[in-house]
C-alpha cells in the first residue's frame, strides 16, 4: 500500500496529493485498470462526464469493499452541458452514473468562453453545495481571466484549477493567481504527453544524479 501525502483545499476538504485519471479507461478493461489502482492505495479517484466511465469508476468504488468515505470521487461537467439548468441535469447524471449520494469534487471541465454559460454552472454548482450534494467544486483549464470572472460575479473562488502542467509548461502566471487566491492547482498530464519529456537530458541527469527513475525526478519537480 503506497502512503500518499495531502492537500487541503480552500474549503477545507482534504485530499491526496496524487490521484488515479480514469482518461480512456472504458468498459471490462477500464473498470479492471480501476480496480488495480484502488488495490494498490489510490483514493483520489479522477473521471469526467466526457471520458464515458463514470459507471465503470463507480462500481470499481462499489466493489472494493473500501468504505466510501475513504474516496475522493472527482468528476467533470462537460462542454455541452453548461449553464444552469443543464448543469444541474448533467450532475444528477453523473450522480446516478458513480452510485453515490454526494459527489466530493466537482469541476467544470472547460470554460468555453464563446458560449458564456461557464458563470451560469458555477452558479448551479454554488447552489448544489449549499445543498449537500457536492463537497467542493473547482475547474479545469481556466486561464486567469475567466477564473476572475467567477469570483468577481459569485464571490465564491474555486477550490481547484486542475490544468495541463510540467515542465515542458510550467504555466508559471497561472500559477502565481492560483497561490494569491488559495486555489490548488492540479496537474493533468503531469509527465507530459508522450514519452519526449522523460527523455530530456536534464531530466535524465537529474534522475541519475538522485538515483531515481525520470518519472520520479518529475513528479518531484512538480
Amino acid at each position: 500500500m503506497m502512503s500518499i501525502p495531502t492537500r487541503t483545499l480552500n474549503d477545507g476538504l482534504v485530499i491526496p496529493a496524487t490521484g488515479f485519471g480514469t482518461y480512456k479507461l472504458t468498459e471490462n478493461e477500464g473498470y479492471e485498470s480501476i480496480a488495480s489502482a484502488i488495490r494498490a492505495g489510490y483514493r483520489l479517484i479522477d473521471t469526467a462526464a466526457l471520458y464515458g466511465n463514470e459507471a465503470e469508476v463507480g462500481r470499481a468504488i462499489a466493489d472494493s469493499g473500501i468504505d466510501r468515505d475513504e474516496f475522493i470521487i472527482t468528476t467533470k461537467l462537460r462542454g455541452r452541458a453548461l449553464g444552469f439548468d443543464e448543469t444541474m441535469m448533467a450532475f444528477e447524471e453523473s450522480r446516478r452514473l458513480l452510485g453515490i449520494d454526494v459527489v466530493d469534487i466537482f469541476l467544470i471541465h472547460w470554460p468555453l468562453p464563446w458560449l458564456n454559460r461557464y458563470v451560469d454552472s458555477w452558479k448551479a454548482m454554488i447552489e448544489l453545495t449549499d445543498d449537500g450534494l457536492i463537497r467542493s467544486i473547482g475547474v479545469c483549464n481556466f486561464p486567469v481571466q475567466h477564473l476572475q470572472k467567477l469570483i468577481d460575479t459569485t464571490g465564491v473562488t474555486p477550490s481547484i484549477n486542475q490544468i495541463e502542467l510540467h515542465p515542458y509548461f510550467p504555466q508559471a502566471e497561472l500559477r502565481a493567481f492560483h497561490e494569491a487566491h488559495g486555489i490548488l492547482t492540479e496537474s493533468w498530464s503531469p509527465l507530459g504527453r508522450g514519452t519526449e519529456l522523460l527523455a530530456e537530458p536534464v531530466i535524465v541527469a537529474a534522475a541519475q544524479a538522485h538515483g531515481v527513475s525520470p518519472a520520479q525526478a518529475v513528479l518531484r519537480w512538480h
